[in-house]
């Protein structure tokens, strides 16, 4: 395993987070102890969670996931050896069972979400707490073309949530917060009142970026690479579709896309001619397409650590072994021949 600093916590993070998002819906409490073990036998220290998953949210299904890691670390006790990191819930339809629907970023909304989450994950602190996406008319989760924010009733409550994190933070309840599914607007205002009022920073940002979306690296790379905020990408494998199982006829009725057809981010055309193109590249020089796609996303700089996530634990093993590839020069200049053919098509 590699490791990298994450941002400015000074904690020795490894390349490759596990993500647990599965967990309670497509994987049981044994797959996920499963998947937890052979993690931390080779390498990783650092898992990713929130009070959302697993997904596809339900009534039924919010909060399950953290339960498993929680009941992980009482049997192990392997909880100090672990970067953990969480997420609370913003306002959205779409997580309007969560916490019965009290949900945003209010001291008191945050409070409730935080303790319900430590107690899931039966310990007394997070390493990390995000915001899960941000509480304004805003593109995210593939969603484009923001052209008005007229009507939008989102207040700048900005201050408040930095002072709250303040004292999380001085409470020793969360060590470090960050943030998810952000702009770079987003990004740089909460860093200009931080530093205005003498509050911590965030020290990192979970946004989408794999082959086949690639706009964070239009304002986002940069800001994360000048003001030292760790990049923490998610979806590296654009849901699947990046391991080419689409492709060739090898996805299992149970795999993601067959299994939850209304996410439909990397299955429009574009992105289906842009994953044959990059499929053709793997095969020209003789590597396997997941792990080529989980290398690229490793090794940009502004990525602190790749959070790779899988349904068994031969998915697992594929993804970690991503670790100890470096892409050549060839690889990589034909992969940005596909990107300039079919750019960001799930943007």
């Amino acid at each position: 395993m590699r490791y990298n600093h994450f941002g400015t916590t000074g904690f020795n993070i490894s390349k490759v987070t596990l993500g647990t998002m599965t967990w309670g819906r497509q994987n049981t409490e044994a797959e996920g102890h499963a998947q937890m073990d052979y993690a931390v036998e080779h390498g990783i220290n650092a898992f990713d969670t929130a009070e959302l998953y697993a997904i596809p949210s339900t009534a039924e299904t919010w909060g399950k996931t953290e339960s498993i890691i929680g009941t992980w670390f009482k049997a192990t006790g392997q909880r100090k050896d672990i970067f953990l990191a969480s997420k609370v819930a913003g306002p959205a339809a779409f997580a309007a069972h969560i916490r019965n629907g009290n949900l945003g970023f209010s001291p008191a909304q945050i409070d409730e979400a935080l303790s319900g989450s430590l107690e899931r994950l039966q310990t007394d602190y997070l390493d990390l707490y995000q915001l899960h996406w941000p509480a304004r008319k805003v593109n995210f989760f593939g969603k484009r073309g923001l052209h008005t924010i007229q009507d939008d009733p989102w207040e700048d409550n900005i201050l408040e949530i930095l002072t709250k994190m303040d004292a999380l933070i001085k409470s020793g309840t969360i060590r470090h917060w960050g943030l998810s599914n952000e702009t770079p607007w987003g990004v740089m205002r909460v860093l200009h009142l931080a530093d205005v009022h003498g509050l911590p920073r965030p020290v990192s940002i979970q946004n989408p970026y794999n082959l086949l979306s690639r706009g964070f690296e239009v304002g986002l790379a940069e800001v994360c690479l000048r003001e030292n905020i760790a990049g923490f990408p998610y979806s590296p494998l654009g849901m699947g579709r990046l391991t080419g199982k689409y492709l060739d006829g090898t996805a299992r009725e149970d795999a993601r896309l067959n299994l939850f057809p209304q996410y439909t981010r990397y299955t429009n055309a574009n992105a289906l001619a842009a994953t044959i193109g990059y499929a053709e590249v793997a095969s020209k020089h003789g590597l396997n397409i997941t792990k080529m796609a989980l290398a690229f996303v490793n090794d940009r700089d502004f990525n602190h650590s790749n959070i790779i996530g899988a349904t068994s634990l031969e998915q697992l093993k594929t993804n970690l072994e991503s670790v100890e590839l470096s892409l050549s020069e060839d690889v990589l200049k034909d992969i940005e021949a596909v990107q300039q053919r079919w750019p960001n098509p799930s943007v």
